[in-house]
């Protein structure tokens, strides 16, 4: 790797603490110059700024997925199964509504429902479904993917904003940022070539901004991609940030090999230094984005405490259920006391929220 010199990273950190825009060049620099402490200390401060710096917020929600039926193939995922694979599934309502109600006992507020590309499941099933949730259960539909809202508006020869639309009508409240992996053609064509391009996430996220929704956004790295086109990720996201506004938070994570996912020994060797350090810049480069997720559940507790210190204000889900980083061979879990105890050994307030920051709960110390 390039040692930077440590007087240019001092300037880029300078000339961002005091305000001014941090460039691609500048996030070059910073991302390659192996410099954690200072980066860590400086997104701190960015998100001390702009978040309650003594408090942590996390959510009590579920990730369901409805189906692992798929005809995207990504290389890198190990959850999804082919039609007509007899390991592959459509969970019944009954089942998702059983899901439901144990999250509600548990105090959760959200479900988080994404799915594979079922070839055959069209507009009418999902606003028969979000319908039927909503008629019964008072929880928060953060639901489908961009790349799933394309395949869904495609199979039903629907444009994206009446899919988006009908969505919406039916009971979709936000959507995950799910999918995103690196926001560059290059990267998406190798990796997942039958997904969405950079420009259709995009799209998606747009329209759904235009509509008055909100949104995450995310990023896999550590597959393919240079550090030129994680940083190309980051200002695209900037940028549909700038123009239309409707992302609520940023989350990345780095790969997960293993588990059966075809892309085998053909990526990065990411470390969490790596992941501090993308953290730590992704901060100091979405100027405008309020709150940063830990990925705890990938890069385990102990990094997923750390990155408190590298700009995170938010440590997500308790995951009551997650599958598709489980099939990757990855399994951290929480429960509510646990997440309130990792969160308070930090030195900070545990704050339960629900998917739009609002306050549930507020944890004595």
């Amino acid at each position: 790797m390039t040692t930077i010199a440590p007087d240019t990273v001092s300037e880029v950190l300078e000339r961002v603490m005091a305000g001014e825009r941090m460039s691609d060049e500048d996030a070059l620099v910073l991302l390659r110059s192996n410099d954690l402490v200072r980066l860590g200390a400086a997104a701190r401060a960015v998100r001390d700024r702009v978040t309650n710096p003594n408090e942590v917020t996390f959510i009590i929600d579920r990730n369901v997925n409805y189906t692992n039926f798929c005809v995207s193939d990504c290389d890198f995922c190990a959850f999804y199964r082919l039609p007509r694979d007899p390991e592959g599934y459509v969970l019944p309502k009954s089942v998702i509504f059983r899901k439901i109600e144990e999250t509600l006992g548990l105090g959760g507020t959200a479900l988080l429902l994404q799915g594979g590309h079922h070839p055959g499941l069209r507009i009418e099933y999902y606003e028969d479904l979000f319908s039927s949730i909503k008629a019964r259960y008072p929880i928060h539909l953060h639901a489908l993917s961009p790349s799933e809202v394309l395949h869904i508006g495609k199979y039903s020869k629907l444009t994206l904003p009446e899919t988006i639309t009908r969505l919406r009508a039916a009971g979709l409240d936000s959507i995950p940022g799910g999918g995103a992996e690196v926001l560059v053609d290059r990267v998406r064509k190798i990796i997942a070539p039958k997904k969405t391009t950079t420009a259709e996430w995009l799209g998606v996220m747009r329209e759904a901004h235009r509509q008055g929704m909100s949104t995450s956004a995310t990023m896999m790295y550590g597959t393919v991609d240079t550090l030129e086109e994680r940083v190309e990720h980051l200002r695209r996201l900037r940028e549909l940030q700038d123009e239309q506004p409707g992302f609520r938070a940023f989350v990345c994570w780095s790969y997960q090999s293993g588990g059966g996912s075809r892309r085998g020994d053909d990526h990065q060797n990411t470390t969490a230094a790596d992941y501090l350090m993308m953290l730590a810049v992704s901060r100091l480069y979405l100027d405008n984005f309020t709150h940063f997720q830990s990925s705890w559940v990938t890069q385990g507790l102990r990094i997923g405490q750390l990155a408190l210190e590298f700009g995170c204000d938010d440590m997500g889900s308790i995951m009551i259920e997650e599958n598709v980083v489980r099939a990757a061979g990855t399994a951290f879990r929480l429960d509510t006391q646990r997440m309130v105890s990792a969160i308070q050994a930090t030195g900070r307030v545990a704050v339960q929220r629900d998917t739009r920051y609002n306050v549930i709960k507020r944890y004595a110390v």
